[in-house]
Order: C-alpha cells, then sequence, then structure tokens
C-alpha cells in the first residue's frame, strides 16, 4: 500500500466525520471531509482521492446517486467506494447495485472497516499500476511505430542508395556513424574497365530504342555477376563500366577477383555477342585491367557524389581496355604476376597509351587453368551444366526466381540478405550457362527445377 492514500469521507453528521478521522489519521492516512453530496463530487474531482467513505443517508442527494455519478465519470469510473450504512439487507443489495464496492454497517467495528479500506486501496494501487503501464505500453507502441517506420525508411533510402552506389558503398554509408568511409584515402586496388567495342558505330546506324535495348540487354548480363564477385563500381553508365577490388572493403587477391570477373563477363555476354552478330550489330565486349595504388573516396558536388577510384591504376586500365579486341582481356604486368598460375595469360605485347610516356607491356587472359575449366568447355559436346552445378541453396533461389520473384523477394523468403540473393542468382546465371531470365526458365524447366 503506498503511503499517505487520500481518503474522502462523505457524512452529513460531522461526529460521525470526526470518529472516522480519529480511526484513520493514526493509520497514516490523509482523510478529506464533505458534508454533502454535491461537495463530495466537487472533491473527487478537483482532489483526487484512492478511497471514498459514503454514507448512504444524506439529505439532498444520496449515497446512492453519488456512487452512480461517480461510475458515470471515466475519471472515477474505478474509484473504490465503500457505502456507510445502518440500514438492513435491502439497502445494503441496492448499494452494491448503484456502484459501491463494499460496505460497512453502523455502528461500524475499527477492524474491519480498516480490513476492508486496505484491501480496496491494494486493489486501487494494482489497477493505477496497470494503467500506468498500459500509458507507457502505448507510448512504447507509438515510439516503436515511429521506429519502425524510421527503419523502414532507412531501408528505402538504401534501397535507393542502391541504385545509384555499389552495394558496399551504400551498406557502409548506412551503417558508418560518420562519413570517414568517403573521405579520400590510399589503397592498393585492380581496377576493370569494361566496354562495347563497335558501339559508337552501331549508335549512330541505329534507332535510339535499339541502342537502349542493347544497352539494357548488356547491363542485364554483366550486373549480377558483378554483384556476385563483390566488386565495387566506379560508374556503370553507356557503354562502358569501371569496378575494382579491394576498397571499400578488402579483398584477399585483388588481380585475381578481377581476372576471374573478367572471364565469367566474357561467358555470360558470349551469347549476347553471337545474337547481335546473327542482327548484324558489330558489338564485342573489351576488358583491360591494372593493379596499383590509388586515391579512392567521395567526389562531386553538392547534391550528386560518386565514390571512385583516382590514379594511374584507373588510367592504365582505361586504356588497357580501349585497346582491347572484342573478346580480348588486357592485363597489365602487375596483374600477370599476381595472378601468376592462378590464370592462363600470354604476352600481348607493348602498347603506346595515351597519358604514358613509354611503351606498357600487357598480356592477354586465355582462361583459368585447366583443372579449373569446366567440362562444357572443353568439349563442345560435352552436355550442358546440370542440377549437381548448383548448391542446395542456389536450387532455392533459382526455383523462386523462375516463378517471378526478384531478388529483394527471395531474401524475403529465404530469410538471407538482398546482396547475398542477388549473389546466388548471378552464380546461378553462370552455372548453368544462361543470359537471360527466359533463358534460365527454360534451363530451369529442362533441370525439373520448377516442379
Amino acid at each position: 500500500m503506498k503511503a499517505m492514500s487520500r481518503i474522502l469521507v462523505v457524512d452529513d453528521t460531522p461526529a460521525n466525520v470526526r470518529l472516522l478521522e480519529a480511526v484513520l489519521l493514526p493509520r497514516g492516512y490523509e482523510v478529506l471531509c464533505a458534508g454533502s453530496g454535491e461537495e463530495a463530487l466537487e472533491l473527487v474531482a478537483k482532489e483526487r482521492p484512492d478511497l471514498v467513505l459514503l454514507d448512504l443517508l444524506m439529505p439532498g442527494m444520496n449515497g446512492h446517486e453519488v456512487c452512480r455519478r461517480l461510475r458515470a465519470d471515466p475519471a472515477s469510473a474505478t474509484l473504490p467506494v465503500v457505502m456507510i450504512t445502518a440500514s438492513g439487507a435491502g439497502e445494503k443489495l441496492q448499494a452494491l447495485e448503484s456502484g459501491a464496492d463494499d460496505f460497512v454497517t453502523k455502528p461500524f467495528d475499527q477492524a474491519e472497516l480498516l480490513a476492508r479500506v486496505r484491501s480496496l486501496l491494494r486493489v486501487k494501487e494494482y489497477h493505477d499500476v496497470i494503467e500506468a503501464q498500459g500509458v507507457e505500453l502505448a507510448d512504447l507502441n507509438r515510439t516503436l511505430t515511429a521506429r519502425v517506420a524510421e527503419q523502414v525508411g532507412e531501408l528505402e533510402r538504401l534501397g535507393r542508395l542502391r541504385r545509384y552506389l555499389s552495394p558496399q558503398v551504400a551498406d557502409l554509408l548506412v551503417s558508418s556513424a560518420d562519413d570517414t568511409v568517403t573521405r579520400s584515402h590510399r589503397r592498393e586496388v585492380a581496377v576493370l574497365f569494361c566496354d562495347l567495342r563497335g558501339f559508337t558505330a552501331f549508335s549512330e546506324q541505329s534507332e535510339p530504342e535499339e541502342v537502349m535495348a542493347a544497352l539494357a540487354e548488356f547491363h542485364e548480363a554483366v550486373g549480377p555477376v558483378i554483384n556476385s564477385f563483390g566488386a565495387t563500381v566506379g560508374f556503370f553508365a553507356g557503354d562502358g563500366l569501371m569496378v575494382f577490388f579491394n576498397d571499400p572493403l578488402p579483398c584477399p587477391n585483388p588481380s585475381e577477383s578481377a581476372v576471374r570477373l573478367a572471364l565469367a563477363m566474357q561467358e555470360v555476354t558470349a551469347e549476347l555477342v553471337r545474337g547481335w552478330a546473327r542482327l548484324g550489330r558489330g558489338l564485342g565486349v573489351g576488358v583491360g585491367i591494372a593493379f596499383g595504388f590509388a586515391t579512392l573516396g567521395e567526389v562531386g558536388f553538392d547534391g550528386r557524389y560518386d565514390y571512385t577510384v583516382v590514379g594511374n591504376v584507373a588510367n592504365l586500365a582505361a586504356r588497357l581496355c580501349d585497346e582491347a579486341a572484342p573478346g580480348e582481356i588486357l592485363v597489365s604486368g602487375r596483374v600477370q604476376l599476381a595472378v601468376g598460375p592462378l590464370a592462363r595469360t600470354e604476352p600481348a605485347g607493348e602498347f603506346t597509351l595515351r597519358g604514358f610516356q613509354r611503351p606498357v607491356p600487357a598480356h592477354r587472359v586465355i582462361g583459368l587453368p585447366e583443372s579449373e575449366v569446366p567440362a562444357s568447355t572443353k568439349v563442345a559436346a560435352a552436355p550442358s551444366p546440370g542440377l549437381g552445378a548448383l548448391t542446395a541453396r542456389e536450387r532455392e533461389v533459382a526455383r523462386l526466381a523462375v516463378r517471378g520473384q526478384t531478388a529483394p523477394a527471395i531474401a524475403r523468403e529465404l530469410f538471407i540478405g538482398e546482396r547475398t540473393a542477388e549473389s546466388h542468382l548471378g552464380r546461378i546465371y553462370v552455372k548453368l550457362g544462361v543470359d537471360s531470365k527466359l533463358d534460365l526458365i527454360r534451363r530451369a524447366a529442362e533441370l525439373g527445377l520448377m516442379d
């Protein structure tokens, strides 16, 4: 029971009021007094007592009417009321029907009165606690709603960032407490440039819709592969793109990752190039890769920033890409040394590159070591990759993809990250040797993934 509970005594007989005060005050209760029903209602509204000792028979407004009015008011609907009466059983029943919680008869027994008061005050205290908890819970629900809305907004912002920034950079920007991750810094990176050979002539001779369709096919083919390798996108526009490895996330062997990405991009665009050739479009894919120190960070102006790489290594990769023939991957000497036996290369000669004073030796990437070359690429008659090429998780992702689900929907369905879902999709395309969702559906039907 809380200290100094306030009890309102309502009785038109002063002697009765003094008697109740004599019983209650020594027990630590604060006593308020009212000589009529009207005065009692005013004190309840003003002082908010914890319990009311209410005389039944009073001139004017009697105890029944006072109790009914207290119950009709939401502010006092649960206020404990003990009716004091000298009447018989009928009046006691009427008192309870009027809303009284308990009653005592005159002359009252002090011990009984105090026991009933303590019992009802405990009930009042429990009710107050529950009511306070209800208010607190409502506040928590309101703040929870606000927090959920804030987190949804953050996810939406992250989704928008992912549309314009590399996923790694977007994740770091959202999760970082400050902007240090995008400040200018120096790091050793592998930079890959890729663009479409013959695109200028094609765009001059074709309708804009055809040009945009070809670009969309190119981007849709290489985008999932880039994500699957975890490359950071420097820019991705028009007929060219630049990605790099080892920033902002570290990479064990950036050159190897870049070379493997280039080979995967060749593989996923091979059917595109053949299709373009059948349409008379002289388009091909050339790649240049360089490895070295560069300055990385945020560049741009207020309202439009990019996270990119600046330095000689980026220039070298771009110039090697310019020199690469359709279907060719040219790498710098440092890349060839860093890759070593992890990829098959051959000298491509020396190139006089714009911006470089001396001829630059380059190497041509032939492919992966023989031990890693898929059987389907060694023998022309070998069967297409089967279901065994996919992991159990990749088969789950493929089943959802052929049902029309996007990477975000797949991520929610399988309780994985969106980026992880995108990576699985990229590997599925590569492993099954498909270039489009339609090809994936056909291949899935062949492999029984649509059951």
